[in-house]
Parts: C-alpha cells; sequence; structure tokens
C-alpha cells in the first residue's frame, strides 16, 4: 500500500504555511521536501498530522 502525501493541499486548506507548518512541528523546512524522497520519522509524521487535524477542526 502507497502513502500518498498532500501536505502542501492540507497546508493550504488550513491556510497555514509550510513554515508555520514546520515550526510548530520543530523541523526545518527544507525537510518538507526531502519527505517526499526519504525517509521520515513516525514521531514526525504523526506531529503533522495532529497540527493539520487540528486546523481543519478549528
Amino acid at each position: 500500500m502507497a502513502i500518498i502525501l498532500k501536505v502542501d493541499r492540507m497546508v493550504a486548506d488550513r491556510k497555514i504555511t509550510l513554515n508555520e507548518l514546520a515550526k510548530r512541528v520543530g523541523i526545518v523546512n527544507v525537510n518538507f521536501s526531502n519527505i517526499k524522497i526519504s525517509a521520515i520519522h513516525f514521531s514526525t509524521l504523526d506531529a503533522i498530522c495532529d497540527i493539520l487535524e487540528y486546523e481543519r477542526n478549528k
């Protein structure tokens, strides 16, 4: 099963920037580019999901 990344779209839908998301997750913005081409820690993925879900429900 493939994992499809829609971070860019989800961030735009929630009206926050990738810079803001990176700051709140505690990573450097450039790491979002790396997510698309390499591995990601589950703790980072969990933090991204938590923030995007929170922003959706505001």
